[in-house]
């Protein structure tokens, strides 16, 4: 028996392969197939079940294509009702998986039809579970997601379900077992999940504050609810996607991996009012970039901003991207459902210059040059683009709270006249925020490269309110 936590940090998303006597089973697939079909290859083994926790909201899973190349039986919990064919198992059924089994059980609240899969070794033994979102590492799925779709579902709702089953199907289970969530820290599926990806059943009833034993229901409701705040805008629209179908990630690929020279790149652009994302580094992108581009890095949580600030999942994009990350760039676009990349400018900024074609940049300071700016210049416009957690954590004197996460809602409370000087943790949301109102006419933006993490190190003046939680 061979189980195997497959992660990826940019989704903070967790998929598992297992494998036994030459089956192998995939519980919750990014959308790209191939890694998963080179572990089967690799151990040469055959995939026989795909296996869905829920419905996700954070990505596209990658399911579909997983089972058309595969033949594997797609698996759904009790209840999920999807546009497509799949297997719907019942509650408490078993699964053979060469000497092993897994067995289904479903375990409703952070959506209805969530469904954990518990791990059954050659002795029959529980061994482990892996909880999809429906309990983390420290934490528990949300409750909130599912009233974008149906306003009748409400949080209270949905939080009682999870209270029955954790304490039901979950806390039952024997201390020793192995608890593989589908998500870990960094996640917006939960607001306080821990670093570590794998814990026991029994560490979790001691740690997690969600499965305290002597807990009542609404205690329970009450401690979930609190702290939650808005889920990005992309998540309904990827629940839709996930129950209805999407495009083959290779007719996405097919399109996408387009190579325009500067002259068809710019007509692309103007006749299909496509949004231009770089994705160099941040090092990289202050220093020259194309008029009217935005800033979203593929070298760091590039997926789940991109979902988070572009509303419309069918937006054409075209993409600046270094060399030979072409392709890993639409890929990660596609985890999250933006399945309409026209191209990539061939031979990327350098092209561009070489082509006489305008670059502007944007101004940057350092931690100390910025302290030592604000002795001359005590009254200035500082946007803390951090989360509004952070931000009531601890802030620079005088900021105002720009969440990242709203800037396309708060826009129009920002003066395009003014100079503004924006931070956030270590430079990444800043930039992209930046480059955005660079793009919006605001000609006077200044980012503090390093973030809050070096402003901290200077003598500069900090508030602190300590009455809050900084980890929600």
């Amino acid at each position: 028996m061979k189980v195997e936590q497959i992660y990826t940090g940019c989704l903070a998303e967790a998929a598992y392969y297992i494998e036994s006597n030459g089956e192998v089973a995939i519980i919750d697939p990014l959308r790209e197939p191939k890694p998963y079909l080179d572990r089967a290859q690799a151990d040469g083994a055959k995939i026989k079940f795909v296996l869905e926790t829920h419905f996700h909201a954070d990505f596209v899973s990658g399911h579909l294509d997983l089972a058309k190349n595969t033949g594997a039986k797609i698996v759904f919990g009790p209840t999920a009702k999807p546009s497509y064919k799949v297997y719907i198992a019942k509650d408490g059924e078993e699964l053979k998986l060469g000497a092993i089994k897994i067995k289904v059980l479903h375990t409703p609240g952070h959506t209805m039809e969530s469904t954990t899969y518990l791990l059954l070794d050659e002795a029959g033994k529980e061994y482990a579970v892996f909880t999809g979102d429906t309990l983390f590492i420290g934490d528990v799925g949300r409750p909130d997601l599912v009233q974008k779709l149906k306003a009748d579902m409400t949080p209270e709702i949905l939080a009682g379900h999870l209270y029955d089953s954790l304490r039901n199907k979950i806390m039952t289970l024997p201390d020793e077992v192995m608890v593989y969530p589908g998500h870990g820290a960094g996640s917006a599926c939960g607001k306080k999940m821990d670093k570590a990806t794998v814990s026991t059943i029994g560490h979790q009833k001691r740690f997690n504050y969600a499965l305290r034993a002597d807990m009542t229901r609404s205690e329970f409701v009450k401690e979930l609810l609190d702290g939650l705040v808005e889920p990005p805008q992309y998540f309904p629209a990827n629940v839709l996607l996930n129950v209805k179908g999407y495009p083959s990630i290779d007719d996405v690929l097919r399109q996408g991996m387009n190579p325009l020279n500067v002259s068809a790149f710019q007509t692309v652009w103007e006749t299909t009012g496509a949004v231009v994302i770089d994705t160099r580094s941040k090092v990289e992108f202050p220093h020259g970039f194309i008029p009217g581009s935005i800033f979203i890095g593929i070298d760091e949580t590039f997926a789940p901003w991109v979902g988070t600030l572009i509303p419309d999942l069918m937006q054409p994009i075209l993409i600046i991207a270094d060399e030979t990350r072409e392709e890993e760039v639409i890929i990660r676009l596609a985890r999250v459902g933006f399945d309409n990349p026209l191209g990539y400018l061939k031979g990327g900024i350098e092209a561009w210059r070489a082509a006489g074609q305008v670059l502007e940049t944007i101004p940057e300071m350092s931690a100390d040059e910025f302290a030592n700016f604000v002795n001359s210049h005590p009254i200035l416009d500082i946007l803390d683009v951090r989360r509004e957690s952070e931000y009531n954590g601890e802030h620079l004197v005088g900021a105002e709270s720009f969440p990242l996460d709203f800037i396309n809602r708060n826009m129009s409370v920002l003066n395009n006249l003014k100079n503004y000087y924006l931070y956030c943790g270590g430079g990444y949301r800043s930039l992209i925020a930046a480059s955005i109102l660079r793009s919006r006419g605001f000609e006077h933006v200044v980012n503090l490269h390093g973030g809050y993490a070096a402003l901290r190190t200077t003598n500069l003046p900090r508030t602190a309110r300590v009455e809050v939680n900084t980890e929600l």
